[in-house]
């Protein structure tokens, strides 16, 4: 792969072809030498902006920590039901993971050498922080639902988070498979309406 062209944001650069790389090296075999490359860049340079690669995943996590939360914070447009702002939570994490599919694999990544202790389990820990926050979101939107009246009787919270997790679970078990970022996008949001028409009580037209 050529050398990207600078976006004049050079730290950004770097943690983006960090996360690049990790999606297809897998996160813990990403060196500094090959951030450099992917870049066209010296690894001198890579230092002056992170003075070492533990520097890098803390500002990979951070960033990564960030976009879940801003889908998790947002409200969308005054006026949408609950199951509409259910569907745009799901949503719009399946899209953030369509756009940094490495994701999944830095929320389970373990360094058994040690070499990356504080480094990788630190970001992990952050992403798992911010999952935990999302799931919360879910299980709130569903709450709300139900409440509203827009949800089938019987159907418990909890289990429609579960479900709702399974479901992006598979898709992100698929990705790991595949590679293919592609597919995410293309069958999340079909699988997701099902699902939540599904908990509407719409299965016989869905």
């Amino acid at each position: 792969m050529s050398p990207r062209k600078s976006s004049g944001n050079r730290p950004a650069e770097i943690i983006a072809a960090t996360l690049e790389l990790a999606f297809e090296v897998g996160p813990d075999h990403v060196t500094t030498g090959m951030i450099a490359t992917r870049l066209g860049l010296t690894q001198p340079a890579i230092y002056k902006h992170f003075p070492n690669k533990e520097d890098i995943w803390a500002k990979a996590g951070e960033t990564l920590h960030k976009r879940i939360m801003q889908n998790v914070e947002f409200d969308g447009p005054e006026g949408q039901s609950a199951m509409e702002k259910l569907r745009r939570l799901v949503v719009g994490h399946i899209d953030l993971v369509a756009e940094f599919p490495a994701l999944p694999e830095i929320m389970v990544a373990r360094d058994p050498s040690g070499t990356l202790s504080g480094t990788l389990t630190d970001a992990r820990l952050r992403i798992h922080a911010a999952m935990a926050r999302f799931r919360a979101a879910i299980a709130s939107q569903l709450e709300e639902a139900r409440r509203a009246g827009q949800l089938r009787g019987g159907l418990d919270v909890d289990d429609g988070v579960a479900l709702l997790f399974g479901v992006i679970q598979s898709l992100v078990l698929r990705l790991i498979v595949t590679r293919d970022p592609r597919r995410l996008l293309q069958d999340g949001k079909r699988l997701i309406n099902l699902q939540l028409r599904l908990f509407a009580g719409q299965g016989d037209d869905a």
